[in-house]
């Protein structure tokens, strides 16, 4: 009796196994550097009351950090544009290497505009690695998106939580003098993805007629997008920069609101990682609508109340506010199919640095009109995004292919 069938079945299965693998190392490695780009990113953030407690005042502090989304943000769909057309891997390894470089040394420099030409080169090395890092994770993601995405996002946002877990003892310890310490894992993990991304294939895309097609065509659907993404944005860089001070206000030490920012942002990202997961099964706009508008009636749960239930309260706060995430950046590739990093590029850096340049008009805003005003201000924006998007957004969207 003949088992060549059999065989065949035999030899298929290991193949496949060993796919599968090969696709999870590569999720693996990406998510992880994807983690320490973002924990970077929240670095300014966090050193806000510290830079205030050195003598720069609330708006010039915001400044550095509008000045660092600017360059890690907008200019995203430039760097999407270049790995849509030439697919330049060193983008993830070399980006890493010289975000976290130049973050590291911001501690040893003590002259304003020395400080701000630095943050702003530094944001170039996240907006190198983001579009190309995306990419790479759609192209091995098959028919699970929404969840790929989740994982990669959820990975960055990981990231963003430990950051105030891990900055500010480290340095009401050492001194801001001691920054450059952080070199260290920026060159680890740019040495593994020196290693690792020359096996993570992503697809060569080139923007063509159809592309432009689908832009022309989809503008308006693409457009609302971004500005959900720049209110939500706005809000969540807003309370990640101001919560601290607003919260030493009510006599909580900055030990204490570290703990709390990394509760909310830790939430975001086990929210993030449902949501994403959620839109696959139920769709991408009630996803993005809905916990949005949470957010808002959940952050004024801890605004209003204390103790545990307050705690909870933003826990909840956080984890709606992220949930649309890796939604809003799945929608955008749907309707970009043959370029994925532009969409990339439009959700997670356009659309958020467009957000994230508020933050310089909120310092302003708490500074002059007071800290008080500016935090209720950013915690109605996430229920007037997921509202302009639930009745804005275009259902009927038309793909190029």
């Amino acid at each position: 009796m003949s088992t060549t069938g059999f065989d065949s079945v035999k030899e298929i299965q290991p193949q496949t196994n060993a796919k599968q693998k090969s696709k999870g190392l590569k999720l693996f490695s990406l998510s992880l550097a994807h983690g320490l780009n973002d924990w970077y990113t929240n670095y300014l953030q966090t050193l806000l009351p510290f830079f205030v407690a050195a003598g720069f005042s609330i708006s010039k502090s915001a400044v550095l950090i509008s000045a660092f989304t600017i360059s890690s943000s907008i200019l995203q769909p430039f760097f999407a544009y270049l790995v849509d057309k030439k697919n330049k891997r060193w983008m993830v390894y070399v980006g890493t290497i010289w975000m976290g470089t130049l973050l590291s040394l911001i501690g040893l420099i003590g002259n304003y505009t020395l400080l701000f030409i630095t943050v702003t080169l530094a944001g170039f090395g996240t907006a190198a690695f983001h579009p190309q890092a995306s990419a790479m994770v759609t192209s091995i993601s098959g028919n699970k998106k929404g969840l790929y995405q989740s994982i990669f996002v959820t990975a960055g946002n990981i990231g963003l939580a430990f950051t105030p877990l891990i900055i500010v003892p480290f340095v009401k310890t050492y001194g801001l003098k001691a920054t450059p310490l952080f070199i260290i894992p920026a060159l680890l993990v740019g040495i593994l993805l020196w290693i690792t991304s020359p096996k993570m294939e992503a697809k060569k895309q080139v923007i063509d007629h159809s592309t432009l097609e689908a832009l022309k065509q989809n503008w308006k659907s693409l457009t609302k997008i971004v500005i959900t993404v720049s209110l939500r944005s706005l809000a969540f860089f807003g309370l990640i920069s101001f919560l601290p001070l607003y919260l030493k206000g009510k006599d909580i030490s900055i030990t204490v609101s570290s703990h709390l920012l990394f509760i909310m942002l830790f939430s975001g990202a086990i929210g993030g990682l449902i949501g994403g997961s959620l839109s696959d099964k139920f769709g991408r706009k009630p996803i993005i609508a809905y916990s949005l508008m949470l957010a808002t009636p959940f952050f004024c749960g801890f605004l209003l109340t204390g103790g545990i239930l307050s705690t909870l309260f933003l826990a909840l706060a956080g984890m709606a506010l992220l949930a649309s995430f890796s939604v809003t950046v799945v929608s955008a590739q749907e309707i970009l199919t043959k370029s994925q990093a532009m969409a990339s590029g439009l959700m997670l850096g356009f659309g958020i640095g467009i957000g994230g340049i508020g933050v310089s008009i909120i310092g302003l805003l708490a500074e002059h009109v007071g800290l008080n005003y500016a935090i209720y201000l950013l915690v109605a924006l996430p229920f007037f995004a997921g509202s302009f998007y639930a009745v804005k957004a275009k259902s009927n969207i038309k793909p190029v292919i």
